[in-house]
């Protein structure tokens, strides 16, 4: 099925009472960021998203890519669709003026990159990939090089990608061989095989920018040894003209359970004397460079679970509403749609609340870094990233996790018609499946949360939340409505589950690593399910000072106070679950050893 629709409304209440907009637009660069901007972006991007995209899915699923001895072909209708992504300005969005750019915030790019992952999620990881290797550039790049490539990578004429895994190299980069040998011009000769590279050859543009993890002659062993390159597939001359062909190919690509459309390649850098490449900032400083664009990639991949599971959510509510069968428990009517039957409302109603705290939680992190990137106070630009540092785990965990389970549910609500790929159900769960794993497993998310992002400060940053979500909670507590003071019981009581979880985990970083790493995947779903929680509790409280006034969509506004109450009473209680799972850590397990697994 190729329906999609964009949800617009829900975005743009987002922005404005979630993120907050109008103060967004009030930072230096983001003047034109108005709610007219929003509305006007918003609506081009649906319907480019949903005409051009959202059609090709299915297409692309079905025919994915091929490889022959002139590379990859990508899907009917890819290439076309991208030149018409890229022309109109979609790619460059919110990157900057300077270099071919719009310059507008990422509270705007967050929702266009929705769009465009739910209209087509194999699509969209080429976009992706590019944004996160531009902002790795503008971090770490010589003016040189960002003159040559970042503008033909910011309109899309060129693409981008990463290149960390190794066959022996997974997600421990410190057993990377890949080597890099210094030459007279100051140029390198790149050498080594990568694996799993998202886009890593195509036939979409006519020049694909690599970034290339390798070591120097001279590195240090481990992660501390590790250097960035830039080896773009076609050298560049001096007049900005593609020049021959560098030793850097594409030898296979996967055959993988989703995503079919996007070839993910095996690359060989240096079979044939060398892949010319050019160092990005200083040697040995590789992996921090990489990080910028892991963040990046880390927050996008958290995003593609969020529009699977919106897409998996509207086509669950389309069948259902069309769906007969049964008989009504309530009215006794014979052979109704099934979106009348309890079980059923209770799925779409899961999908549909656990999807609105998902999105809420990654715009809201998109607001930060947009704060963090054009405010004007000093401590106030350090806080509001290390928030959103905080937040970028919670993200990626939470969203692909939350993506895997809501397209199951969308199965679920087809019955067996779901299990049959030609209703089009099927594929938004093999989509989601490589989520939870590339960019960084779910438990690595959460050795991320604990060790890079809690104990960095001792909890400080996660107290800053904390004081968040109580505010919250105390309003909907002093809130005259019942249905928001039921809410604020649940948030206070879900809060009091992660501050106690995060007391244990503080007390037992030094002292019981082994079950402080048992509890971290427990903990990190302790942080998704009360941060969805809290932003759901506020979009509440906006949702019915609306409905007190009598303004805007009211049906919109009951819509979004029911969807929080579901939430609060379905998902919030897990807390104390989830925290009693942390605060067990791995006491069960002690003292066993291989006999435990015979």
């Amino acid at each position: 099925m190729s329906g999609y629709r964009a949800p617009v409304k829900d975005m743009r209440f987002i922005m404005d009472e979630i993120i907050g907009l109008n103060e967004i637009a009030q930072l230096p660069g983001y003047e034109e960021a108005t709610p007219d901007m929003a509305d006007a972006i918003l609506d081009e991007a649906a319907k480019f998203t949903g005409g051009v995209l959202a059609p090709l899915n299915r297409i692309g699923d079905q025919q994915g890519c091929r490889l022959d001895a002139g590379g990859v072909t990508t899907p009917d209708g890819w290439k076309d669709a991208y030149k018409a992504f890229c022309d109109s300005g979609w790619n460059g969005l919110a990157m900057p003026v300077d270099f071919g750019g719009q310059g507008l915030p990422e509270t705007f790019g967050i929702a266009v990159k929705e769009m465009t992952a739910s209209a087509n999620m194999a699509f969209s990881l080429c976009p992706m990939l590019t944004g996160g290797s531009i902002q790795a550039m503008l971090t770490c790049a010589s003016d040189e090089l960002k003159a040559v490539y970042l503008e033909k990578m910011i309109t899309g004429e060129w693409t981008g990608t990463m290149n960390l895994t190794e066959p022996q190299a997974g997600s421990d980069l410190a057993l990377i061989r890949s080597r890099a040998e210094p030459q007279a011009d100051g140029s390198y000769r790149v050498f080594g095989q990568k694996i799993f590279i998202t886009y890593g050859d195509h036939d979409m543009t006519d020049n694909i920018v690599h970034l290339v993890l390798a070591r120097l002659p001279d590195a240090p062993a481990g992660v501390r040894g590790i250097s960035l390159f830039l080896v773009p597939k076609f050298l560049v001359n001096a007049d900005g003209s593609l020049g021959e062909r560098n030793d850097a190919h594409c030898v296979s690509i996967e055959h993988k359970l989703g995503i079919h459309a996007s070839p993910t390649a095996v690359l060989a850098f240096g079979d044939n004397g060398g892949a010319v490449g050019y160092l990005l900032g200083e040697p040995n400083r590789g992996l921090e460079y990489m990080f910028v664009m892991m963040n990046e990639a880390r927050m996008g991949v958290g995003l593609q679970g969020v529009a699977l599971g919106e897409r998996a959510y509207q086509q669950a509510l389309g069948y259902a509403r069309e769906r007969k069968q049964g008989r009504d428990a309530v009215t006794g009517e014979a052979l109704v749609t099934i979106d009348h039957h309890p079980d059923i409302r209770r799925m779409l109603m899961a999908m549909k609340s656990r999807v609105e705290a998902c999105r809420a939680t990654t715009y809201y992190a998109a607001g930060l870094l947009d704060r963090a990137h054009a405010g004007t106070d000093a401590e106030q630009k350090k806080r509001d990233l290390w928030l959103a540092e905080f937040m970028i785990p919670i993200v990626k965990g939470g969203g692909t996790e939350m993506g895997i389970e809501v397209t199951s549910l969308g199965i679920q609500i087809y019955g067996g018609m779901g299990f049959i790929e030609e209703t089009g159900a099927a594929q938004h769960w093999r989509d989601s499946r490589i989520t939870t794993i590339y960019e960084g497993t779910t438990g690595i998310q959460a050795n991320d949360l604990i060790f890079r992002k809690l104990m960095r400060d001792q909890g400080a940053t996660a107290r800053v939340v904390f004081g968040e979500v109580a505010a919250t909670a105390r309003a909907l507590a002093e809130s005259d409505r019942a249905e928001l003071q039921a809410i604020g019981r649940r948030l206070d009581a879900g809060l009091k589950a992660w501050g106690e979880a995060t007391d244990w985990l503080l007390a037992n970083a030094k002292t019981g690593v082994s079950g402080v790493l048992t509890a971290a995947v427990p903990y990190l779903d302790l942080a998704v399910i009360v941060s969805g929680g809290w932003l759901m509790g506020k979009a509440a409280l906006a949702a019915a000072g609306y409905l007190e006034r009598g303004e805007g969509d009211l049906p919109f506004y009951k819509a979004k106070l029911a969807s929080a109450a579901f939430y609060a009473d379905q998902m919030l209680p897990q807390a104390q679950a989830k925290a009693a799972t942390v605060m067990a850590g791995d006491v069960a397990l002690a003292g066993m050893g291989d006999e435990l697994f015979q």
